[in-house]
């Protein structure tokens, strides 16, 4: 079992135990933190459903991610992660909202530098909380006469996975940390909670 199904695993147990549910929204992970959920035996207990809202439209039309916001600041942004997270926990009427945003890349995008990427959560209690990752992805398994193209595509993936894990630690450290629904809000200067 890897770190990732495992962490996924731990998060259902949690909400399971405490009669909640989840839902998700992604971008750049497009659908494989909801794959990581449902890959769990019994996902059906606790996960509502998923969103995945790849083009910027999706994220006003469908999550409710404010236009001006989207419009001045782009997709990949702290407090648009925050609006994916509530907008994804209301519209599939869920108690914690999981998001994920960000470049992985082969371009920059909305000025930020591959590898940049928010993941957000919105809870019962606790508004949105959103982190701030720096993802290099992995050149692992390069092989001879491998092409940029392919090196970048192993980099893309890279960032991909570990934005899937770095989205279900945050849900879990939020899960445990709220565990007595406790307000442990911390404004952060972009209007989103900071962990």
């Amino acid at each position: 079992m890897t770190e990732v199904e495992s962490r996924a695993g731990g998060v259902l147990a949690l909400l399971t135990e405490r009669g909640q549910t989840l839902a998700v929204a992604e971008s750049l992970t497009g659908g494989l933190v909801a794959a990581e959920i449902t890959a769990v035996p019994g996902a059906s207990r606790a996960f509502r459903g998923s969103v995945t809202a790849y083009a910027t439209a999706l994220k006003r039309d469908v999550l409710g991610v404010n236009g001006a916001l989207l419009e001045e600041r782009g997709a990949v942004d702290a407090e648009t992660a925050c609006q994916m997270a509530q907008g994804v926990r209301s519209a599939l009427g869920a108690d914690w909202g999981l998001a994920t945003t960000g470049v992985a890349g082969p371009e920059p995008q909305d000025g930020q530098p591959v590898g940049t990427v928010f993941v957000a959560v919105a809870g019962p209690t606790t508004g949105a909380v959103v982190e701030k990752l720096r993802l290099e992805g992995s050149l692992s398994g390069d092989r001879a006469g491998d092409t940029g193209e392919e090196a970048g595509e192993r980099v893309r993936a890279g960032i991909r996975t570990e934005s899937v894990r770095g989205a279900l630690e945050l849900l879990y450290k939020e899960l445990i940390e709220n565990a007595g629904g406790q307000d442990r809000e911390q404004t952060g200067g972009n209007g989103c909670l900071q962990p």
